[in-house]
Protein backbone atom coordinates (compact mmCIF):
# COMPACT_ATOMS: atom_id res chain seq x y z
CA UNK A 1 0.00 0.00 0.00
CA UNK A 2 1.38 3.40 -0.97
CA UNK A 3 0.09 6.95 -0.73
CA UNK A 4 1.44 9.96 -2.65
CA UNK A 5 1.22 13.32 -0.90
CA UNK A 6 1.60 16.43 -3.08
CA UNK A 7 2.59 19.70 -1.43
CA UNK A 8 1.28 22.51 -3.60
CA UNK A 9 2.74 25.32 -1.52
CA UNK A 10 5.58 27.53 -2.79
CA UNK A 11 7.17 27.02 0.65
CA UNK A 12 8.54 23.49 0.74
CA UNK A 13 8.66 23.23 4.54
CA UNK A 14 5.96 25.73 5.46
CA UNK A 15 2.51 25.47 6.96
CA UNK A 16 1.05 23.10 4.35
CA UNK A 17 4.02 20.79 4.75
CA UNK A 18 3.56 20.79 8.53
CA UNK A 19 0.01 19.47 8.16
CA UNK A 20 0.95 16.95 5.47
CA UNK A 21 3.90 15.71 7.51
CA UNK A 22 1.62 14.89 10.45
CA UNK A 23 -0.70 12.96 8.14
CA UNK A 24 2.27 11.22 6.51
CA UNK A 25 3.77 10.21 9.85
CA UNK A 26 0.47 8.64 10.88
CA UNK A 27 0.20 6.70 7.63
CA UNK A 28 3.71 5.36 8.14
CA UNK A 29 2.89 4.34 11.71
CA UNK A 30 -0.03 2.38 10.27
CA UNK A 31 2.27 0.51 7.90
CA UNK A 32 1.54 2.49 4.73
CA UNK A 33 4.39 3.50 2.42
CA UNK A 34 4.40 7.19 1.52
CA UNK A 35 6.12 9.68 -0.75
CA UNK A 36 5.75 13.43 -0.46
CA UNK A 37 6.30 15.51 -3.60
CA UNK A 38 6.79 19.28 -3.58
CA UNK A 39 5.67 21.06 -6.74
CA UNK A 40 5.67 24.71 -5.68
CA UNK A 41 9.22 25.96 -6.29
CA UNK A 42 8.97 26.59 -10.03
CA UNK A 43 6.22 28.16 -12.14
CA UNK A 44 3.70 25.59 -13.37
CA UNK A 45 1.98 26.01 -16.73
CA UNK A 46 -1.75 25.54 -16.96
CA UNK A 47 -3.57 23.07 -19.19
CA UNK A 48 -3.38 23.99 -22.88
CA UNK A 49 -6.50 22.05 -23.85
CA UNK A 50 -4.56 20.47 -26.72
CA UNK A 51 -5.88 16.93 -26.27
CA UNK A 52 -2.40 15.37 -26.34
CA UNK A 53 -3.08 13.44 -23.13
CA UNK A 54 -6.18 11.83 -24.69
CA UNK A 55 -4.01 10.17 -27.30
CA UNK A 56 -0.77 9.62 -25.37
CA UNK A 57 -1.88 9.23 -21.74
CA UNK A 58 0.49 11.95 -20.57
CA UNK A 59 0.86 15.72 -20.76
CA UNK A 60 2.58 17.41 -23.69
CA UNK A 61 4.39 19.87 -21.41
CA UNK A 62 7.90 18.85 -20.43
CA UNK A 63 8.00 19.29 -16.67
CA UNK A 64 7.70 17.07 -13.60
CA UNK A 65 3.98 16.36 -14.08
CA UNK A 66 4.35 13.16 -16.11
CA UNK A 67 6.70 11.66 -13.52
CA UNK A 68 4.20 12.49 -10.78
CA UNK A 69 1.37 11.07 -12.87
CA UNK A 70 3.14 7.72 -13.12
CA UNK A 71 3.74 7.67 -9.37
CA UNK A 72 0.09 8.37 -8.61
CA UNK A 73 -1.07 5.72 -11.09
CA UNK A 74 1.11 3.17 -9.28
CA UNK A 75 -0.11 4.23 -5.82
CA UNK A 76 -3.24 3.37 -3.85
CA UNK A 77 -4.03 6.79 -2.43
CA UNK A 78 -3.45 10.48 -3.07
CA UNK A 79 -3.31 13.49 -0.75
CA UNK A 80 -3.43 16.99 -2.23
CA UNK A 81 -2.19 19.86 -0.08
CA UNK A 82 -2.33 23.59 -0.70
CA UNK A 83 -2.17 26.90 1.13
CA UNK A 84 -5.16 29.21 0.85
CA UNK A 85 -4.67 32.16 -1.52
CA UNK A 86 -7.66 34.48 -1.89
CA UNK A 87 -10.08 31.80 -0.58
CA UNK A 88 -8.78 29.32 -3.18
CA UNK A 89 -5.87 26.94 -3.59
CA UNK A 90 -2.49 28.32 -4.73
CA UNK A 91 -2.16 29.17 -8.42
CA UNK A 92 0.61 26.68 -9.18
CA UNK A 93 -1.27 23.97 -7.28
CA UNK A 94 -4.40 24.65 -9.33
CA UNK A 95 -2.50 24.46 -12.62
CA UNK A 96 -0.68 21.30 -11.60
CA UNK A 97 -3.75 19.50 -10.22
CA UNK A 98 -5.84 20.44 -13.26
CA UNK A 99 -3.28 18.91 -15.60
CA UNK A 100 -2.65 15.89 -13.37
CA UNK A 101 -6.29 14.88 -13.24
CA UNK A 102 -6.98 15.72 -16.89
CA UNK A 103 -4.00 13.64 -18.01
CA UNK A 104 -5.10 10.76 -15.80
CA UNK A 105 -7.97 10.10 -18.20
CA UNK A 106 -10.08 8.51 -15.48
CA UNK A 107 -7.30 6.17 -14.36
CA UNK A 108 -7.43 7.41 -10.76
CA UNK A 109 -10.77 5.63 -10.25
CA UNK A 110 -11.00 3.73 -6.94
CA UNK A 111 -7.83 5.26 -5.53
CA UNK A 112 -8.40 6.91 -2.16
CA UNK A 113 -8.16 10.69 -2.05
CA UNK A 114 -8.17 13.48 0.48
CA UNK A 115 -7.26 17.16 0.44
CA UNK A 116 -5.61 19.38 3.06
CA UNK A 117 -5.54 23.18 3.16
CA UNK A 118 -3.57 25.60 5.31
CA UNK A 119 -4.64 29.15 5.97
CA UNK A 120 -3.80 32.04 8.26
CA UNK A 121 -7.40 32.90 9.06
CA UNK A 122 -10.17 32.55 6.44
CA UNK A 123 -11.05 30.98 3.10
CA UNK A 124 -10.19 27.42 4.10
CA UNK A 125 -13.57 25.85 3.43
CA UNK A 126 -13.73 27.30 -0.10
CA UNK A 127 -10.26 25.98 -0.92
CA UNK A 128 -11.07 22.62 0.67
CA UNK A 129 -14.19 22.36 -1.51
CA UNK A 130 -12.02 23.06 -4.56
CA UNK A 131 -9.71 20.14 -3.76
CA UNK A 132 -12.59 17.74 -3.13
CA UNK A 133 -13.95 18.32 -6.62
CA UNK A 134 -10.87 16.67 -8.14
CA UNK A 135 -11.70 13.45 -6.32
CA UNK A 136 -15.45 13.45 -6.80
CA UNK A 137 -15.22 13.91 -10.56
CA UNK A 138 -12.67 11.08 -10.75
CA UNK A 139 -14.59 8.22 -9.11
CA UNK A 140 -12.29 8.29 -6.08
CA UNK A 141 -13.48 7.46 -2.54
CA UNK A 142 -12.87 10.54 -0.38
CA UNK A 143 -11.36 10.14 3.08
CA UNK A 144 -12.79 12.33 5.83
CA UNK A 145 -11.66 13.09 9.35
CA UNK A 146 -13.13 14.69 12.45
CA UNK A 147 -13.53 18.15 10.88
CA UNK A 148 -12.90 19.85 7.57
CA UNK A 149 -9.30 19.24 6.55
CA UNK A 150 -7.78 22.58 7.45
CA UNK A 151 -5.06 23.89 9.70
CA UNK A 152 -4.59 27.49 10.82
CA UNK A 153 -1.44 29.52 11.40
CA UNK A 154 0.96 31.89 9.71
CA UNK A 155 4.08 29.85 10.53
CA UNK A 156 4.77 26.13 10.95
CA UNK A 157 5.04 26.63 14.72
CA UNK A 158 1.63 28.29 14.79
CA UNK A 159 0.18 25.39 12.79
CA UNK A 160 1.53 22.97 15.38
CA UNK A 161 -0.40 24.96 18.00
CA UNK A 162 -3.64 24.28 16.10
CA UNK A 163 -4.20 21.15 18.16
CA UNK A 164 -7.58 20.38 16.62
CA UNK A 165 -6.27 20.75 13.09
CA UNK A 166 -3.26 18.55 13.76
CA UNK A 167 -5.44 15.97 15.48
CA UNK A 168 -7.59 15.85 12.34
CA UNK A 169 -4.47 15.19 10.24
CA UNK A 170 -3.82 12.12 12.37
CA UNK A 171 -7.45 11.06 12.01
CA UNK A 172 -7.14 11.34 8.24
CA UNK A 173 -4.02 9.18 8.28
CA UNK A 174 -5.65 6.49 10.38
CA UNK A 175 -8.86 6.53 8.34
CA UNK A 176 -7.00 6.29 5.04
CA UNK A 177 -4.80 3.47 6.33
CA UNK A 178 -7.85 1.59 7.66
CA UNK A 179 -9.72 1.78 4.36
CA UNK A 180 -6.61 0.81 2.38
CA UNK A 181 -6.31 -2.29 4.57
CA UNK A 182 -10.01 -3.08 4.10
CA UNK A 183 -9.62 -2.84 0.33
CA UNK A 184 -6.57 -5.13 0.45
CA UNK A 185 -8.52 -7.67 2.48
CA UNK A 186 -11.41 -7.42 0.06
CA UNK A 187 -9.14 -8.11 -2.90
CA UNK A 188 -7.68 -11.13 -1.08
CA UNK A 189 -11.22 -12.39 -0.51
CA UNK A 190 -12.03 -12.09 -4.21
CA UNK A 191 -14.16 -8.94 -4.01
CA UNK A 192 -13.71 -7.12 -7.30
CA UNK A 193 -13.53 -3.37 -7.68
CA UNK A 194 -16.73 -1.72 -8.97
CA UNK A 195 -17.37 -2.15 -12.67
CA UNK A 196 -16.63 0.95 -14.73
CA UNK A 197 -19.01 1.77 -17.55
CA UNK A 198 -17.79 3.53 -20.66
CA UNK A 199 -18.03 7.27 -20.09
CA UNK A 200 -21.15 8.96 -21.48
CA UNK A 201 -20.79 12.65 -22.34
CA UNK A 202 -24.09 14.55 -22.43
CA UNK A 203 -23.85 18.20 -23.49
CA UNK A 204 -26.52 20.63 -22.41
CA UNK A 205 -26.98 22.29 -25.81
CA UNK A 206 -28.96 20.12 -28.24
Amino acid sequence: MKVILINGSPHEFGCTYTALAELERTLQEEGVETEMIHIGKEPVGGCLGCGYCYAKGKCVQQDMLNDVLEKVLAADGLVLGSPVHYAAIAGQASSFFDRLFFASGGRFANKLGTGVVSCRRGGASAAFDELNKYFTISNMPVISGTYWNQVHGNTPNEVKQDLEGMQNMRALGRNMAWLLKCIEQGKAAGIALPKQEEKIMTNFVR
